[in-house]
């Protein structure tokens, strides 16, 4: 799995001109799924950014999670982190997972976050989705799991 996390303002996606899922304050994830990715790299991701502390304290400090600050997670499908852009022009997705096996990972990933007390709003799995959200800081990190 690779995540794209970044500190938000607030975000939400829309398909079709209809807002599904909308936050204020918190992380938004774009999260890929590769072919050989687990319930175990979801665990230790979800578990990763529950606790990350990447909210500033009131000394400025980047020292709070976004369960401190009461913020919210809302959570996109993206299977084009696993592009593959090393040959000619147009990026291969062979390494992406197929969406019989991402599907149920990334809702299981999502239902980790929401068991660690997290709201967490979430995109349309496959769909095409317009994201906005405003980047606060901005603060951009991208994680990926340890078990490969």
């Amino acid at each position: 799995m690779k995540i794209v996390v970044q500190r938000c303002k607030r975000a939400k996606v829309d398909v079709s001109g209809e807002t599904i899922g909308s936050i204020g304050q918190g992380l938004i994830l774009l999260v890929g799924i590769t072919h050989e990715d687990c319930e175990k790299d979801a665990a230790y991701l979800a578990d990763k950014i529950a606790g990350l502390r990447i909210f500033e304290d009131e000394d400025g400090k980047m020292n709070l999670s976004v369960a401190d600050i009461g913020g919210a997670i809302l959570s996109v499908s993206q299977f084009t982190l696993y592009g593959d852009c090393r040959k000619g022009k147009r990026p291969s997705f062979t390494t992406a997972a197929k969406p019989e096996i991402a599907e149920p990972l990334y809702e299981k990933f999502n239902d980790l976050l929401r068991q660690k007390g997290l709201v967490v709003e979430t995109g349309q799995f496959g769909a095409d989705m317009d994201v906005d959200f405003t980047n606060w800081g901005p603060v951009t990190l991208i994680l990926d799991h340890p078990f490969q």
